[in-house]
This record gives structure tokens, C-alpha cells and sequence, in this order.
């Protein structure tokens, strides 16, 4: 494998396209290429895919429905936890057969695995047949990597990790962001919206930072523009995305902070509900919470993570807040909106972790009363603090805490369903269920409602009465279309 990092400058993608149409038509027997992109991972990965996917139908690509039918197959990797990395490594395996049968098709990697030395030198030794393997901050190298791939007939690795492990001396993860990359949105009804990228926070147990680099926050303007686009384009839900959007603004020269920025967006007229994620409880402030209570369009839905709710374990994680101060924000927010739907993530078995203070986490749950979790028993990420750390609990007593945890939080959700039983609520219908006749519509604390309707009413809102609650989710009937 040549890697030719260092000889990357941030490319004038536009002048690759024209060049790349014309090569892949010639080499797919002029006929229309097709690719096929794959997203592992968070809503930040999901949005990474979007301008993949705007970038090949630039090259003059249509999209496959699956892997045996494309022509160039690119996957968007995660690495926040081991058992997403072992389903990448299992279906990237599963590309060989399709390589050997068709030798002119590019396989590439990309996203937070490609910044991690030991999978770099995983892949060099059991993937060899991958053509294009680049990183977080080399997305806008993607057209020319294509280009080089076409033209000089090689395998190119570009991502920081590969340049770290064989020395090259790359420029990744400057403070440039390119504003001007295409994008293809999965949806016309919801879109995410970047504001930053990368993590300065450290959590002990997080790869996030090692892989996507230092904070840097889009400016305002540019964010902004995107917005009104979106907005004009006929949008009806936008999700602002950060590792910690409470942290917006603090690398920019301009003086703004997240609350400001969502006050700003808050005030573009139109119909459409605003969200955000993922919030750090050491940086919520009480600005923030008075702008969510007193906007037009944002959704009373918080995802704020506590993740432990044992202040050693707190400090283990380096999460930098307390549970009493995690708690007082969770009444703050609660005085300012009673009908603030809260979710938020838990890690089971940390390092260190023991029962008494595990019993401290179900205690912070009974007290908040999370409308859902997302629970996950940790998982040793390698270059991090934590995986250094003595872990002496047993993987079936880490089972045995995770399904008490589920039983506690199951109780708590259905109890929060149950508060909607008979209650007409505004949703958004977002298109077909899976079951019959149905479609899927989501309210503004984000529960799902099923409900009976005609593909039409798909991206409009509704006022719904809810006639059923079932486990974690509602159903319901349409009383008026907005």
C-alpha cells in the first residue's frame, strides 16, 4: 500500500469531477457507475455519508441497493464501540468475493476507524484488496484520492493514523472547514445540520476526540445560510449536530456562544421544529435552557448523557460535573418546562465501577425519570485512559447490572408513555411503518406515534389524540393536518 498523504493539499474538488466522470464511464463499459455507501454510527457519520453521497453523484455515479450491484462501495466506519468495529471488519471481509469477481471495483473506508493506528495495521494485513482507505478530516480529499485511484492504478491510504504509524508528514485536522462540499440528504423532510466537529472534553473512556481531533466550530454565517436553506427548501425538521454543541463558538474570533446561535436560528420564520444534539451536562447553562423554553420552533427534548451516576465513577470518566450539579440542571430544566421529554446515555461496568455505585446510577434514573436510555456495557477503546484502568468485574456480572438497569428504565418508560394515554399531541409524520396502513409520525419530545393515514400526509404535521401505548411507543389518531 503507497501512501501518499503528504503529498495531499486540500483539492479544488470541482475540477476532479468532469475528469472522474469520464474515467469511471470508461471503466464500467460506458455505462451509468454505480456506487453504494454504507453509515455505521452516530447522526455525525449519517451527515459525513450525506456529502459522500453529493460528492458521487457529482462524479456522475446512481446509487445501488446494495454492495453486488455497485461499482464503487464506500463504508463510513465507527469506532466508539468494539462490537461496531467487528460487524465493519465481518462485512468489509465479505468484499473480497465481489473484488475477485470484479477487479475494477473500489472499495473504500473511511471515518473514525481509519484514525486508529493498530485498525490501520489490521486492515494492511487481512484487507489488502481495499483500494481507498481515508480519515474524518480528510473527507474533502475524496474526489482526488478517486482521481489517483483511477488514473495511477494504486491503493491509497489517506488518513491521519496511516500517515502516524508509517511516517508520513500529512496536514490533517486543520482549523479549515470547506463549506462548499455537495450534499445529498437521505430524507427530504429532516436534515442534520453541523455546527462543529471534533471533542476537547477527554472523556477517559472516549475515542471521539483521538479520532476526529480538536473542537473547531463552523461560523455562524455559514451556519446560518445552511439554515435558511434548508428552511426555503421545505424542511420541517432540522437537528443541529456537535460531539458538544454547548462548547459552539469557543475556537471562533467572532463572539457567540450555543445559546445564541439557537436563539439566531430560532427566529427564521417558518414551520419547522429545531433540535439539537449532543448536549454536555458540565456546559448546559441556564441561558441555554431559557432560550429552548421561550423559543417558536425548539422541540422540548433534551439528550443530555450522565453516563454514571456515581461521583467516582463521575471521576474516573473525567466527565468534569457532579451528580448533584447533573441534577440541578435536570430541575432547572424542569422548572422552565414541564413537558421537557429528557433522554440520555449510561455506560454499564466502567473500570473500577461497583455495585454500590451502580445502584447510585438506577437511583439518578428513578429520579429523573427518563422518557429512554441509550445503555450500553462498556467497551475498551483502545489509546484511552480508561482502557488502561483495573477492570475486575466480570463480563456476566456487567450483564446481570445491564438487565436490572433495563427493568428499571423499561418501568420508567412505560409510565412516561402512559402520561399521553387520551392526550392530543403535534407530531410530524415522517412516512411508512411497518405495519400495514400505518405511518410513523414523531412528537416534539421525540416519541414515536403510529398512526393510520395515506402516504400523503408524510412531512406534514399533525394534531394527533393518543388511543394506545405500547412499550416504547404510541399510537394514535389524526385528529387535524397542520
Amino acid at each position: 500500500m503507497k501512501n501518499v498523504g503528504e503529498n495531499l493539499c486540500v483539492p479544488k474538488f470541482e475540477e476532479y469531477f468532469n475528469l472522474i466522470k469520464n474515467l469511471l464511464h470508461q471503466r464500467v463499459n460506458f455505462r451509468v457507475p454505480r456506487a453504494f455507501v454504507r453509515t455505521y454510527g452516530c447522526q455525525q457519520n449519517v451527515s459525513d455519508s450525506e456529502k459522500i453521497n453529493g460528492m458521487l453523484l457529482a462524479m456522475g455515479c446512481e446509487f445501488a441497493q446494495s454492495c453486488e450491484d455497485a461499482d464503487i462501495i464506500v463504508f463510513n466506519t465507527c469506532a466508539v464501540r468494539e462490537n461496531a468495529e467487528d460487524r465493519v471488519f465481518g462485512n468489509v471481509g465479505a468484499l473480497k468475493v465481489l473484488k475477485k469477481k470484479n477487479p475494477g471495483l473500489i472499495i473504500a473506508l473511511c471515518g473514525c476507524m481509519t484514525e486508529q493506528a493498530h485498525i490501520v495495521e489490521r486492515l494492511q494485513q487481512s484487507f489488502p484488496f481495499v483500494d481507498l482507505i481515508f480519515g474524518t478530516n480528510s473527507l474533502e480529499k475524496f474526489p482526488q484520492l478517486i482521481y489517483k485511484i483511477l488514473t495511477e492504478k494504486k491503493h491509497i491510504w489517506s488518513s491521519k493514523a496511516e500517515c502516524d504509524a508509517y511516517g508520513a508528514d500529512a496536514n490533517f485536522g486543520g482549523n479549515q472547514i470547506n463549506e462548499s462540499l455537495p450534499i445529498e440528504r437521505a430524507s427530504k423532510i429532516k436534515a442534520f445540520l453541523p455546527i462543529m466537529y471534533g471533542c476537547d472534553n477527554f472523556c477517559s473512556y472516549c475515542v471521539v476526540p483521538h479520532v476526529r481531533g480538536r473542537e473547531k466550530s463552523r461560523s455562524a454565517q455559514a451556519i446560518c445560510n445552511e439554515f435558511s436553506q434548508l428552511i426555503g427548501s421545505g424542511y420541517k425538521e432540522i437537528t443541529l449536530l456537535g460531539q458538544n454543541v454547548n462548547s459552539y463558538g469557543k475556537n471562533l474570533d467572532e463572539r457567540i456562544d450555543f445559546a445564541q446561535l439557537l436563539r439566531s436560528l430560532d427566529s427564521v420564520s417558518g414551520d419547522y421544529w429545531l433540535r439539537f444534539m449532543t448536549s454536555h451536562p458540565k456546559d448546559v447553562t441556564p441561558k441555554l435552557i431559557n432560550v429552548m423554553a421561550s423559543g417558536k420552533h425548539i422541540c422540548h427534548h433534551l439528550h443530555l448523557p450522565f453516563q454514571s451516576g456515581s461521583d467516582r465513577v463521575l471521576k474516573l470518566m473525567n466527565r468534569g460535573y457532579t451528580r448533584q450539579g447533573y441534577l440541578e440542571v435536570i430541575s432547572y430544566v424542569k422548572a422552565k418546562m414541564p413537558d421537557i421529554c429528557l433522554t440520555s446515555d449510561v455506560i454499564v461496568g466502567f473500570p473500577g465501577e461497583r455495585y454500590e455505585d451502580f445502584c447510585e446510577t438506577l437511583s439518578l434514573i428513578k429520579e429523573v425519570g427518563f422518557t429512554s436510555l441509550f445503555t450500553f456495557i462498556y467497551s475498551k477503546r483502545s489509546g484511552t485512559p480508561a482502557a488502561e484502568m483495573d477492570d475486575s468485574i466480570s463480563e456476566k456480572e456487567k450483564f446481570a447490572w445491564f438487565r436490572e438497569l433495563l427493568e428499571v428504565q423499561n418501568e420508567i418508560t412505560t409510565r412516561q408513555c402512559q402520561k399521553y394515554d387520551g392526550e392530543i399531541v403535534k407530531v410530524l409524520i415522517e412516512g411508512k411503518s411497518t405495519k400495514e396502513g400505518a405511518l410513523t409520525a414523531r412528537t416534539q419530545g421525540n416519541m414515536i406515534v403510529d398512526v393510520v393515514g395515506e402516504e400523503d400526509l408524510v412531512g406534514k404535521f399533525a394534531m394527533v389524540k393518543v388511543t394506545g401505548i405500547k412499550n416504547w411507543f404510541l399510537t394514535g389518531e389524526i385528529t387535524e393536518v397542520l
